[in-house]
């Protein structure tokens, strides 16, 4: 089986060669990878302590940063790492700061992996959520070094939980220890003869909470909010964009929106312009909004997080694609959540909507109703706010029970 992985890694790698010259993605995955050991070679001294954060992308990093900052804060004098396997992860996150080197995760061999090593002496690692590189965490235990897995998440229908996945329920054992989000994960694991594992929850949580606490102004914003019905949309696709341009005709011109798509090219921006007449672009913004503005169209990154803080609901983008975006920055404010129908694979989506306070839609008709029915009756928005509030404050911990246990 080892055989069949090392091949399969190696054509992997040959599929990105091919498509490299048509896909940026690919190219950026090739590109990242070339002069690895010579970059890496005296960033570290032998002599510094050093723990390494391995996360496949964007989505892993968010669950990892909790502990890669209270690490950093509760030990300043150790040096950190921070890989990433794919170019949406390692292109956002690159110039990290609370990083000391970021890096792409080389190809998973067994010569690079050993050449890794001879370069670092990691005193911890942690490795986020789906995180499986057979010869780096081998290597790893060889070594002694131990590994953890944070904010696993595991489903019966993986490999490692079928009848023949023996040989990937090795790779579980490379792991001094997995901490797993759910009593589901840990209860699966245990059926397969693997105990050395904790349910410390999902890092994202303590992250979002501490967001309304954050300091962050904007007079104009502000002005633009006050008193006032607003939806924030965030991480918008194509299509989501069309329900809401829909909506935003539908609805009472008294509500008000911020539109943060996810797509920040200046054509798109100038498409949303169209679809969504007299808005105003956030980088224009002056003192004041003008009068009678009902959009404001988020063309920059980084900020949609804090925006959250000026709305009475949230509409998240990505459920008619592979998935939705982060529910939870929204839900932390106390917004009830809206998205579309690919949620199923988002266990925060799923227990949302079973309190009452997501709503999945599959239309524009269905958009405008859920809206309608949260704004024309205050006391119903009041108890929704309320439970998306809880639901996020009442799971914060993980990442102090992940520090404990490796500490």
């Amino acid at each position: 089986m080892r055989f069949l992985y090392n091949i399969g890694i190696r054509i992997y790698w040959l599929l990105a060669l091919i498509i490299s010259p048509w896909n940026r993605k690919a190219k950026l995955w090739l590109e990242g990878r070339r002069f690895w050991y010579d970059k890496l070679k005296g960033v570290f001294n032998t002599d510094e302590k050093l723990i390494w954060f391995h996360c496949a992308s964007l989505g892993e990093f968010e669950q990892g940063r909790p502990v890669i900052e209270a690490i950093r804060e509760r030990r300043p004098d150790r040096k950190i790492l921070l890989t990433f396997f794919s170019p949406s992860g390692y292109e956002k996150r690159k110039d990290y700061n609370g990083a000391d080197y970021v890096m792409y995760l080389p190809l998973d061999t067994r010569k690079n992996a050993k050449k890794m090593l001879e370069l670092l002496s990691p005193e911890l690692v942690f490795f986020i959520k789906y995180e499986f590189w057979y010869h780096f965490l081998k290597q790893l235990k060889n070594a002694a070094i131990p590994v953890y897995l944070a904010s696993g998440n595991f489903r019966s229908g993986q490999l490692f939980f079928r009848w023949y996945g023996g040989w990937y329920r090795k790779f579980l054992d490379f792991f001094t220890h997995i901490f797993v989000q759910t009593e589901d994960s840990k209860v699966l694991l245990s059926g397969i003869g693997y105990h050395h594992v904790s349910v410390a929850g999902d890092t994202r949580f303590d992250r979002v909470h501490e967001l309304p606490l954050s300091k962050f102004s904007h007079p104009a914003l502000e002005d633009f909010a006050k008193g006032k019905q607003l939806i924030v949309a965030g991480s918008t696709w194509e299509k989501d964009e069309q329900l809401l341009a829909g909506a935003f005709e539908e609805l009472s011109r008294e509500v008000k929106w911020i539109i943060a798509p996810h797509e920040l090219s200046e054509g798109h921006i100038r498409s949303l312009q169209k679809r969504f007449p007299g808005s105003v672009l956030f980088t224009e913004l002056g003192e004041k909004v003008a009068e009678g503005t009902r959009v404001i169209l988020v063309d920059t990154i980084g900020m949609l997080s804090y925006l959250y803080r000026y709305g009475s609901m949230a509409y998240i983008g990505g459920g008619f694609g592979k998935g939705i975006h982060n529910i939870l920055e929204a839900a932390t404010y106390g917004l009830p959540v809206i998205f579309g129908p690919e949620y199923g694979k988002f266990s925060e989506a799923l227990e949302l909507t079973s309190l009452g306070a997501a709503f999945p839609i599959g239309s524009e008709t269905e958009l405008i109703s859920t809206v309608r029915q949260q704004f024309e009756d205050p006391g119903l928005l009041k108890t929704t706010s309320a439970i998306a509030a809880n639901f996020v404050s009442t799971r914060v911990g993980a990442t102090l029970a992940i520090l404990k246990k490796c500490e």
